[in-house]
């Protein structure tokens, strides 16, 4: 339903299509919370940026695919190439100037997503990427990819680190969701200026040890809850 109405509306000016999108991102969070009983708990709104940074968040869901279109003003994603070919998806992420990126592009890759966002930057837009590259189960970690380090380094903005736990309710590659509170945290800004290798240091550690708090918060050790979709995942993959 919601693919016929997105198809007219890119005929629509971009400001009015912009719209559309934070209604239909917005209604998204109200439909899992009446269908699924899956509710949502920002924390730390004060950190989250007004205006031009970066977004550094974790990724386990569809949920953060969406929830930053209504949380930020304008936010540009940072996305893989292959969704641009993605009939609806690909042609709403060109729509509002959506960043697309080649993983295995190498060096013209990082340039190309450089320039994407410095685009964006100068525009006053938040910039969201996910720093591990792709979505990881909850608990897991992958190591960081260059991509983020580029941007801190190119665009001199501050970096708002994001963690949560949506994959506890919204499992990798599954239809099902599990009831609960899906819970996501800005943490403090990391400030512009630092070395490369401090700056990732410094990203990386922050991220996993409020990741880590947030989990030992929420679920402590071996809850149910933690329990259901990480058994599901463990089915996927045997």
């Amino acid at each position: 339903m919601i693919g016929t109405v997105m198809v007219p509306m890119l005929l629509t000016p971009r400001p009015l299509f912009r719209r559309f999108v934070i209604t239909w991102s917005a209604g998204n969070g109200v439909l899992l919370r009446l269908i699924a009983g899956v509710r949502a708990e920002i924390r730390n709104r004060e950190h989250r940026p007004t205006g031009a940074a970066i977004i550094a968040s974790k990724h386990q869901s569809e949920w953060e695919a969406h929830v930053f279109l209504h949380e930020l003003d304008d936010p540009a994603y940072v996305i893989k190439k292959e969704l641009s070919y993605v009939p609806g998806y690909g042609w709403f992420s060109a729509k509002v100037n959506m960043i697309f990126v080649d993983r295995d592009g190498g060096g013209k890759s990082l340039r190309a997503l450089v320039k994407g966002a410095k685009k964006a930057v100068a525009r006053g837009r938040p910039v969201v990427i996910f720093p591990e590259g792709t979505r990881v189960e909850p608990g897991g970690k992958l190591p960081y990819r260059p991509g983020v380090a580029a941007l801190y380094g190119a665009l001199d903005v501050p970096v708002v680190p994001v963690v949560l736990n949506s994959g506890m309710h919204w499992p990798r590659g599954s239809f099902r969701r599990y009831p609960g509170t899906i819970v996501m945290e800005y943490l403090p800004p990391i400030p512009p200026g630092l070395p490369r290798r401090e700056f990732m240091e410094r990203l990386e550690s922050t991220m996993e040890q409020a990741s880590q708090r947030l989990f030992a918060e929420l679920y402590g050790d071996g809850s149910e809850e933690q329990e259901q979709p990480q058994a599901e995942a463990a089915s996927r993959g045997s």
